[in-house]
């Protein structure tokens, strides 16, 4: 199990990223945070943006990553996952149940 960032260019793109990922069953839940700013740095110049922050809770990182780069509009799309070590038997029981259906 996993939590994945992925960040958008907007609320519009983070939206179809977390619809399509929860029709798919690829995450169970996914909090949208909006306005972040953030700075990388891209083509040797240092860059400035405002984002939007996703936290996909899911199962398959591939499968996860494939369907976001399918839909990104990012040439290089942020997209990282941290397993989780532990957490709520609770919440952690219920993502299996939605996911491995």
């Amino acid at each position: 199990m996993q939590v994945i960032l992925s960040t958008a260019k907007d609320m519009q793109e983070a939206k179809k990223i977390a619809k399509t990922l929860l029709q798919h069953r690829l995450a169970a839940c996914i909090n949208i945070i909006p306005a972040i700013t953030s700075m990388y740095i891209w083509e040797g110049e240092i860059v400035e943006d405002s984002e939007v922050m996703l936290i996909i809770k899911a199962i398959d990182f591939h499968k996860v990553q494939r369907a976001i780069q399918e839909i990104h509009s990012y040439e290089v799309p942020e997209i990282i996952a941290f397993d989780i070590d532990d957490g709520s038997n609770q919440y952690l029981g219920w993502i299996r149940e939605v996911l491995l259906q």
